[in-house]
């Protein structure tokens, strides 16, 4: 579970690094066609639906990377020029130049990645892939492929050892008075969270209420358990994304 719940995590924040990227600007890439709708079924879809991986790049090839996973297993990521190629800004780098969060995941959803070449990536980068899984082959057909900057890689191990405790995330199930219950990214359970007059609430960096939030909406809350209850002191709504399927310009899997 907690290899899986690392996955998601990462997931989760990178799906929201393409999506800051695409409200932005508008646009994907220059020299590639949008192929970051490669996912399926709303919110949950994509990466947090199982069509991804994440893992160390142990091979770089003309068409595809080799990668191994935490579990220790190797996947064969195939790429494509309708391939997006992009990268994490660092760290340090968001901090330097203000783009930083003060919380925990702000610095991945407020950041786009910028673009890259194929060959930018190396042995011993971190990668995630984000396309049509063949598990049985142990391969992906790339739709978009985002080196991970190492730093984030470690505060997301952070955060991993952290969820439930001082944050949650998840599609919203139910609104009853001030109790939100979601279903958990990690394990698709059912989490609750409850909001005072101190909680804030965003979207897309603007102000919003409870009111605001929907069943339906993806949200990730800061807070911390009192009394056996999740009290929240921030939560940001994310935009659902359309209903899409793979887009036919996608790699084949191989």
């Amino acid at each position: 579970m907690k290899v899986r719940l690392l996955s998601v995590l990462l997931s989760f924040l990178v799906f929201s690094a393409v999506v800051s990227a695409q409200d932005q600007d508008g646009a994907p890439p220059a020299g590639r066609q949008e192929s970051g709708q490669g996912r399926r079924g709303g919110w949950g879809g994509g990466m947090m639906g199982g069509r991804g991986t994440i893992g160390t790049v142990t091979e770089v090839a003309a068409d595809h990377y080799t990668i191994k996973t935490e579990t220790g297993e190797t996947y064969i990521i195939h790429y494509s020029v309708n391939t997006r190629i992009l990268k994490q800004i660092a760290l340090k780098q968001a901090a330097s130049t203000g783009q930083h969060g003060g919380g925990q995941g702000d610095s991945a959803d407020r950041t786009p990645p910028t673009p890259i070449k194929p060959t930018d990536i190396k042995v011993g980068d971190a990668i995630a892939a984000m396309g049509e899984v063949d598990a049985a082959a142990k391969s992906v057909g790339a739709v978009t492929v985002i080196q991970i900057d190492p730093e984030r890689a470690k505060q997301m191990r952070e955060m991993q050892a952290n969820y439930g405790k001082t944050w949650l995330a998840g599609k919203v199930t139910s609104i009853d008075g001030v109790k939100v219950t979601i279903q958990g990214i990690n394990d698709n359970a059912a989490h609750s969270f409850v909001a005072d007059e101190n909680t804030t609430f965003r979207k897309r960096r603007e102000p919003i209420t409870l009111g605001d939030i929907q069943v339906g909406d993806g949200v990730r809350v800061e807070g911390s358990v009192k009394d056996g209850a999740f009290l929240a002191t921030t939560v940001n709504a994310m935009t659902t994304p359309p209903e899409s399927s793979v887009p036919r310009n996608a790699p084949p899997k191989r």
